[in-house]
């Protein structure tokens, strides 16, 4: 049986073309289980997968970083056909062929099944982004920080990760203060911030210490920005870090840890056990207002995803993209 999927192809010449194509069934990894996929989103991952030599390391491929869809087949007796499913990170989209696809195969532990009131399409809108975001949340919470602390920093908010984190945070209780650097003021007050912070008084050169603004952050930028933001972060804080859109080095000094105790959390969404995926996916079903993140939706084909990718790097998308691969 052939389906449709964007494959990532690599040149003689070290470039990369990624197309929509009509490929056989063999085409796909032997593994566990069969999902017939439904839907797919493009995060920033897939948009340097598709453009660089930087996350791709088996070719071809089939990129794409999550999906969600229905067990065709299974081996494994915790998945049965007709069970709705999701699956981010792990080696989706690298060296496994990944969600911009109509078909994937792949290991039943990197499966979760979806909650009642999550369908795939909405699996997707949150997607990796908002599986992200729910793991920050859950490390602020691990570190003490309740909505009684005070406001909670979110970087690069107008983003897939800071608009979902955004609204989870607004529905658990918490005052938002939203950073961003473009004019989304109603965007992100609609999705539940409180104050709109512009990311230039955060981009900038800055002190090792200065004084406190905030219990804690969500950082989605890094670079010099967390490094302010972490100078900035009140006594006992916890700063969660789980991008680096703003640089991979972080310029900072041990005073924000020694002087204030303050905790740097890293978030891994890619190879978080499976245990912790499906506590991560359980809360997001109760803890963020899928109507507000209806506002944040665009949808696609497979066909469009090469343009929307090269935007994103671009720095002009916000919100979320959905892709519709049977569309």
């Amino acid at each position: 049986m052939s389906f449709k999927a964007i494959v990532a192809r690599k040149s003689d010449d070290g470039g990369i073309s990624a197309q929509v194509e009509t490929v056989a069934e063999d085409f796909l990894d032997e593994s566990e289980v069969d999902v017939s996929v439904e839907w797919s989103s493009i995060n920033y991952k897939d948009a340097i997968a598709i453009y660089t030599n930087q996350i791709i390391q088996a070719f071809p491929l089939i990129p794409g970083i999550d999906f969600a869809g229905t067990v065709t087949q299974s081996s494994d007796p915790r998945f049965s056909p007709g069970d709705k499913v999701v699956a981010t990170g792990h080696a989706l989209g690298v060296t496994h062929h990944g969600g911009f696809s109509q078909r994937a195969r792949l290991k039943a532990d990197w499966l979760v099944k979806l909650p009642s009131s999550i369908s795939t399409r909405d699996s997707m809108a949150i997607g990796t982004a908002g599986f992200t975001s729910m793991l920050s949340v859950l490390a602020l919470e691990h570190g003490g920080i309740t909505p009684g602390r005070g406001s909670v920093l979110v970087t690069g908010a107008s983003g897939g990760v800071g608009s979902i984190a955004t609204a989870i945070l607004a529905k658990l209780g918490y005052t938002v203060i939203a950073s961003t650097g473009k004019a989304e003021s109603n965007y992100l007050k609609n999705l539940g911030a409180s104050e709109i912070l512009d990311r230039a008084e955060l981009s900038g050169e800055g002190k090792p210490i200065a004084p406190d603004r905030w219990p804690a952050a969500i950082d989605t930028v890094g670079g010099q920005t967390l490094a302010n933001v972490l100078s900035q972060t009140g006594y006992r804080g916890v700063v969660t870090a789980c991008g680096f859109v703003g640089g991979r080095e972080l310029p900072t000094s041990v005073l924000p840890f020694i002087l204030r105790n303050v905790t740097l959390a890293g978030i891994d969404s890619v190879n978080a056990p499976q245990s912790v995926r499906e506590a991560a996916w359980q809360r997001l079903a109760t803890d963020l207002d899928l109507d507000k993140l209806a506002s944040t939706i665009k949808e696609i084909g497979l066909g469009e995803v090469g343009a929307l990718a090269g935007a994103m790097l671009q720095g002009k998308v916000k919100g979320r993209t959905l892709v519709n691969v049977n569309a």
